[in-house]
């Protein structure tokens, strides 16, 4: 029977999925015509909870992506309506098994946040404890199983049809999205990763960061309930210097952080986000939401770690010898002409930016972001690839970049003592 309805309820699915796009295909046709890369967002929205992880994916992709599309998914948003509290409850109370008076005290029905998998409630348990109850929406595994076979079987076709597109490995990107969107679903391996950074920071002696405490009698695979966490994003320096007197430490303690995550934690938070990284009321920092976390190989990491000390003296085939590790190929790739393409992306950028311009910092994003997007298009130039571990160091790299011109503009990343970026 479970069956006979999962196979109805994909079939609804995919009859949603088919009326969005004939709805978008008909305004195109009256004249509404926004530029591609605006109308698949925007249609990625309408679609829901599996089209918005694949436009972020977009978005944290420039290594698979043309770059006007990378670019638009920054602001795919993945703010949804936030479902009933009769509803909420209801799940809690079926996933616990027993009356929420046994476990909570009270529960606030107005939810902090509302996003496509699951939605946030203030709570307090019984012994006393502040919380957060992360409850996952009814029927989102069913829709992302569907909307992924549809997604993957459309891929296999086009890369039939377009045998030139399937260098991309369409199938396979939607193989890795369904890999990393189902394992967003698994509460409990996120609870996991909470404990593991935990512990993480205790084997480190880290006490300038923490992440929030997993309180498992109110955990199942399907509701989250952690610590409260008071304090304000990363990045609103006015609140920040309440609460720490010096926030290019703050920073540089997030950064610490996260660098030695690299090589001494089995995984790396790879959403750090200024909402997933706070500065709390006592001055340490807290990393939250670890639903997205990104392994990478010590050996990759050596290899990206010596790319960016090549970048830092302009050593140009120190570069190319680090892409070149960093990639993957099926054919010899030449250290010289890849360092002579990079010497040339450099001596334009230089002529591009002249000394005496004022700078400004949403400017030094794009340039960094269209930096790095310009080296790696000239490595698959080559015929190098890069995983896709490689694009989410990057994305966060480039995160770090941002917070660093908004809290700490005077500071050298590549040269200040304190930061352990490539012990």
């Amino acid at each position: 029977m479970g069956t006979v309805t999962n196979s109805l309820k994909g079939a609804f699915r995919i009859g949603q999925t088919v009326s969005v796009l004939g709805r978008t295909g008909i305004n195109w046709v009256r004249g509404e015509r926004p530029p591609a890369p605006k109308l698949l967002r925007q249609t990625f929205e309408s679609l829901g909870a599996t089209y918005i992880k694949l436009g972020q994916f977009i978005a944290s992709s420039p290594t698979f992506f043309p770059k006007a599309y990378v670019e638009e998914f920054q602001h795919c948003l993945d703010r949804t309506p936030s479902l009933p509290y009769s509803v909420i409850r209801k799940i809690i109370r079926d996933e616990l098994g027993r009356p929420l008076e046994e476990v909570f005290s009270e529960i606030d029905p107005v939810p902090l946040a509302s996003a496509s998998i699951a939605q946030v409630h203030p709570a307090k348990l019984v012994t006393g404890e502040e919380v957060v109850i992360k409850v996952q929406k009814p029927g989102v595994e069913n829709i992302l199983l569907t909307d992924l076979n549809f997604l993957y079987l459309s891929a296999k076709v086009l890369e039939t049809l377009a045998p030139k597109l399937s260098w991309t490995s369409m199938s396979g990107i939607v193989e890795e999205i369904q890999r990393t969107m189902m394992e967003e679903c698994d509460f409990i391996k996120e609870a996991n990763n909470l404990r593991v950074f935990r512990e993480f920071l205790h084997n480190t002696h880290n006490e300038d960061a923490t992440v929030p405490k997993v309180y498992e009698v109110a955990s199942t695979r399907r509701i989250l309930t952690m610590e409260r966490f008071h304090g304000v994003p990363l990045t609103d320096l006015e609140s920040i210097r309440g609460y720490a007197r010096d926030p290019e430490r703050t920073l540089i303690t997030a950064m610490n952080t996260w660098f030695s995550s690299l090589t001494q934690c089995e995984f790396f938070h790879a959403d750090v986000h200024a909402g997933n990284l706070m500065v709390l009321k006592d001055g340490r920092v807290g990393f939250i939401d670890f639903g997205i976390v990104g392994r990478i190989r010590p050996d990759t990491w050596q290899a990206v770690s010596d790319f960016i000390s090549s970048v830092m003296v302009g050593n140009f085939d120190g570069m190319a010898d680090a892409m070149i590790r960093i990639g993957i190929t099926h054919q010899r790739v030449s250290v010289s002409d890849l360092a002579a393409d990079l010497r040339n992306l450099y001596q334009q950028m230089d002529r591009m930016v002249p000394d005496d311009v004022p700078y400004y910092a949403e400017q030094a994003d794009d340039d960094v972001n269209n930096i790095l997007m310009d080296m790696v298009r000239i490595g698959e130039g080559h015929g190098l690839h890069f995983p896709r571990e490689f694009a989410l160091l990057l994305k966060q790299f480039l995160y770090f970049d941002r917070y660093v011109h908004i809290l700490a503009p005077e500071m050298d990343v590549f040269m200040d003592e304190r930061l352990n970026m490539l012990h």
